[in-house]
């Protein structure tokens, strides 16, 4: 009977899929993380003390999360206990909870392994601190999503946030080398469709295992493929991309650093990523309108009406042939010369707008609509500049409250060196007028 139970646990293992059968039995068999597997780890640190305090995995998907945690359970004898928060809800960590107080009666520990714990809101995050502190459970949680933005800060202060590593090419090429030889034969592929078939997995272990078995399953006996061969048998993986979370700020990140940044290349690679990911190009385009602001400014003024223009352009073509404004306009911001002048000095003017209160702008340039106000002196001395041989009355204009405020600071780069002789200029003639008896 006992043999009969073991051919059938074979055969219902030789039906999983590749990625099961290979799982690791031991933190040592586990590829790659070595900064928290290898011998100095965060992990093995911790087993090594016989205490496991609560952990929050943090990476992309397919990078042994799951793994790890049930092989931290089975290292330091802990009882493991799995939920997903996609499928539980409140009565199910009670629940949890409750078999995990009567455990620890036994003398049991529970580790208690949360699956996208992202996805529970706040309150019931709030609902681990109890058992936490307690020491009811051990929670280790997995997520996609930095912890930063989607777990509550009191969740965090508890437990440690450990970043677990997309594969690297040669980790791949070691599960790839153990699943030949579970299979007992070579993958199908010369060595650029090999290669391929890891720029595909994209760090993704479980995916590339995946594309393993859809390679083995589609190729004839004999059959060797190359590189265009294997793009035929298998899907190209979208790019791990999400919309609204982290890699959505990652990239557009990167997008805003590397034109900052004067690499226009970089800048390309970036916008092609989003594009490619699916990303709205009237989102890239309303950014690059705020880079050409932010970023380059009066250094070349030019930058806002073309990237204005580059987004009206989209609007009117549509994808793709509306996606090359979006690059030229790209390659523009990136090679123009950069000044933050005018937003620096915006943020200091409204810096001290708010918190000068309302000071009464000078007289003479208030205008006098009524006999009541010219009587009161309301526009009383204003020069026209118009009428003045350079064209500038160099009155004052702050209030007398306040006084003369400097914020703009022009850059000797690009445009901005012709406006800083300008303002040059008009301090010199205001200086002489202010010298000059009434």
């Amino acid at each position: 009977m006992a043999d009969l139970f073991a051919v059938e646990d074979e055969a219902r293992m030789g039906d999983s899929p590749l990625a099961d059968r290979l799982r690791p039995k031991t933190l040592d068999e586990v590829i790659g993380q070595r900064h928290l597997l290898g011998p100095d780890g965060t992990l093995r640190r911790m087993i090594a003390s016989g205490r496991l305090g609560s952990l929050i995995l943090w990476g992309p998907p397919g990078t042994g999360k799951t793994t790890i945690a049930r092989l931290l359970a089975d290292a330091v004898g802990y009882r493991f206990k799995q939920i997903s928060a996609v499928f539980s809800g409140v009565a199910d960590l009670k629940k949890v909870f409750e078999e995990a107080r009567f455990e620890r009666l036994s003398g049991h520990k529970t580790l208690l392994f949360v699956d996208e714990i992202h996805r529970f809101n706040r309150a019931q995050q709030d609902g681990f601190l109890p058992v936490m502190e307690d020491g009811t459970v051990v929670l280790v949680g997995a997520t996609t999503e930095n912890p930063s933005f989607e777990l509550n800060a009191a969740l965090l202060s508890r437990a440690q946030v450990l970043r677990l590593n997309s594969f690297a090419p040669d980790e791949l090429e070691q599960m790839a080398q153990r699943a030949e030889a579970l299979l007992g034969e070579a993958l199908p592929l010369d060595a650029e469709a090999r290669a391929g078939l890891f720029e595909l997995a994209d760090g993704d272990g479980r995916a590339m295992l995946g594309l393993v078995e859809e390679v083995f399953a589609a190729t004839k006996p004999d059959e060797v493929l190359d590189k265009a061969g294997l793009l035929t048998v298998v899907q190209r993986r979208a790019p791990i991309y999400d919309k609204k979370q982290d890699g959505h700020y990652n990239l557009i990140s990167a997008l805003h650093k590397t034109v900052r940044g004067s690499d226009p290349d970089a800048a390309l690679y970036y916008l092609a990523r989003m594009l490619v990911a699916g990303e709205d190009p009237l989102f890239l385009a309303r950014r690059l309108i705020r880079m050409a602001s932010e970023d380059i400014g009066m250094a070349d003024p030019q930058a806002l009406p073309l990237a204005i223009a580059a987004r009206d352009a989209y609007e009117m073509l549509g994808s793709p042939e509306g996606e090359l404004a979006l690059a030229q306009v790209t390659v523009y911001l990136a090679t123009a010369p950069k000044s933050n002048a005018v937003y620096t000095a915006f943020a200091a003017a409204m810096d001290v707008a708010k918190s000068s209160g309302s000071p009464m702008p000078p007289m003479t340039i208030l205008n006098a609509p009524t006999k009541l106000m010219k009587g009161q002196g309301y526009g009383s001395g204003y020069v026209y500049d118009h009428d003045t041989p350079e064209g500038f009355s160099g009155q004052e204009y702050f209030p007398e409250k306040l006084g003369r405020q400097e914020f703009y600071q022009p850059v000797d780069r690009g445009f901005e060196r012709e406006v800083r002789k300008r303002l040059d200029y008009f301090n010199r003639l205001r200086a002489q007028k202010s010298s000059e008896p009434e």
